[in-house]
């Protein structure tokens, strides 16, 4: 059993990958299969964190912690990765493999989603320094960058997929790596699949200011597949006062 673990998935071909090709391997698999979709995880499901008593507590920036370091991660290992690819193979333009095309996809997504989200526009609202500001409004700057920044998000976590399996082919990967890899991603689909049926996949508006329907930003529906409101019911006429308020104060 040991020996088929640790021979190549393809019999055939010899698993032979230098040291710069290796490490290559190793660190674009902890961001992409690691790092990134976690990253996903926590900005989709967990905008109201665990604990946290929504909607008298808001704005808990637990879960753009975690994203942000899971994302700037993972594009900080992708270069580093690079940077060893071209130790081992000068011509790192090359598209003489779907891996190279498709990796390269993915690098191009990432930076692309990096520079949207410091274009993103101002935050605003009644913590911040103006009250005014591109998400507490909802600006079509910011509407334009949820949209981008959400879709183009799974595109390119669907293309990472695609990199991880085509680069686990082209050096001829042990079965094992296959196996952990796999069960690893089976894991994150399940809990993706439970988060989902739990209803954690929160409008980020309403996560950070509330529910209440004076609000500029609430008059839009969620956006992104699958996002839902916040249970409404937890919205008491207290916390709405308290909000309505924390606006008026500010104006």
């Amino acid at each position: 059993m040991l020996d088929w673990l640790l021979s190549p998935i393809d019999p055939d071909r010899a698993h032979d990958v230098g040291v710069y090709v290796s490490w290559h391997a190793r660190l674009m698999v902890v961001a992409w299969a690691g790092l990134a979709p976690v990253g996903v995880l926590g900005a989709r499901f967990f905008k109201i964190w665990p604990g946290q008593d929504w909607p008298r507590e808001l704005d808990n920036q637990n879960w753009w912690i975690l994203h942000r370091f899971c994302q700037y991660g993972a594009v900080t290992l992708s270069f580093i990765a690079l940077g060893l690819l071209l130790l081992s193979q000068p011509l790192l333009f090359a598209f003489g493999h779907p891996h190279a095309f498709i990796g390269w996809s993915v690098v191009l997504f990432a930076l692309f989603q990096v520079a949207g989200g410091l274009m993103r526009g101002t935050k605003g609202g009644p913590t911040d320094i103006d009250l005014r500001g591109d998400h507490y409004d909802m600006t079509s700057r910011r509407v334009v960058f949820e949209y981008i920044h959400k879709y183009l998000g799974y595109a390119t976590l669907a293309c990472a997929v695609a990199a991880v399996v085509s680069g686990l082919w082209q050096a001829n990967a042990p079965r094992w790596m296959w196996g952990v890899i796999g069960i690893w991603w089976t894991v994150l689909i399940i809990a993706f699949a439970y988060f989902q049926r739990q209803k954690m996949a929160i409008d980020t508006y309403q996560a950070i200011w509330g529910s209440d329907e004076a609000l500029p930003g609430n008059s839009l529906k969620p956006i992104g597949i699958g996002v839902a409101r916040p249970d409404e019911a937890k919205q008491t006429p207290e916390t709405l006062d308290t909000a309505k308020s924390m606006v008026a104060d500010r104006t």
